[in-house]
């Protein structure tokens, strides 16, 4: 009998994670059968129960199971579209009311130069200057959108800027770039990230440097950058005189391998949509 019980024992242990695996997926089909007999699909219940039968269905093995999981995440994602869609169309009649027009089709709408995301499983949005993040994630409230659209305007859309200073800036900072370097870079083009942020530093007062620390640092959100090298572009602002000479900075379009990484290019919008990467910027002789 010992070898029956070994033959026994060998056999359960190797059905018994499928026995498992066949329960979760059993407990999450039945959710997802309550949830699809409703009259009316309920889009958040069912993204979340989808999650788990997608996550139990994994580990099983069925061609029936894995077109029934299909079919429940097409329903699903037309079942989120839909609400996403109801929250759009409130979101336009508020901007409507304030003479404000909304444009784009969810999951993406924009309002003038802003976007927002709407992530309506999470029930989260998130407003946006180009490709570069306003806000954390907020909760979908009317309210609450509004408020941040009200504050990103006054920060980002109405925001005013020294054309001319900000070129001496920017001057001064591809020089202090260039003179880090052995070798000078051909054309003299320097990272426009780390253009950014040697920018950044050289704005720091008196007090960070004799007491380095978050407190006393003087921050230059990259937002706000992005923002005013598209203002220095709309003003034409490109052009300042070093010792008698007339110089002009000139931006360069990012490679493909710039363009996949923040670290190494930087997106300027045209408007709420279209826009352009940015790899390097040189000044001329």
């Amino acid at each position: 009998m010992n070898d029956v019980l070994t033959q026994l024992q060998t056999a359960q242990a190797e059905l018994e994670p499928q026995f498992k695996a066949l329960q979760q997926v059993m407990g999450s089909l039945k959710t997802a059968v309550r949830l699809a007999a409703e009259e009316k699909a309920d889009a958040l219940p069912m993204h979340k129960a989808l999650i788990k039968l997608e996550t139990a269905a994994a580990e099983v093995e069925s061609a029936g199971l894995d077109t029934a999981v299909s079919a429940f995440a097409a329903a699903t994602q037309t079942a989120l579209d839909d609400l996403a869609f109801d929250f759009a169309k409130d979101l336009r009649e508020v901007f409507a009311d304030r003479g404000e027009e909304v444009a784009g089709r969810p999951p993406t709408v924009t309002v003038g130069m802003l976007t927002l995301k709407i992530d309506i499983a999470a029930r989260k949005g998130q407003w946006l200057y180009g490709k570069e993040p306003l806000t954390r994630p907020i909760p979908l409230s009317l309210n609450g959108i509004l408020k941040a659209y009200d504050q990103q305007v006054k920060r980002i859309v109405k925001r005013e800027i020294n054309g001319d200073e900000l070129v001496q800036e920017l001057y001064k900072a591809w020089n202090d770039c260039l003179n880090k370097r052995d070798r000078r870079p051909s054309g003299g083009r320097i990272n426009l990230v780390e253009l950014y942020s040697q920018l950044t530093l050289n704005r720091q007062l008196a007090r960070f440097w004799n007491a380095p620390s978050r407190s006393t640092f003087k921050d230059y959100e990259r937002d706000l950058f992005v923002r005013d090298m598209v203002m220095l572009q709309e003003q034409n602002a490109t052009t300042l005189t070093v010792d008698g000479k007339t110089r002009n900075f000139r931006l360069g379009v990012a490679t493909k391998s710039q363009a996949e990484q923040t670290s190494r290019s930087v997106w300027l919008p045209q408007n709420a949509i279209d826009g352009q990467y940015y790899g390097d910027l040189t000044f001329d002789d």
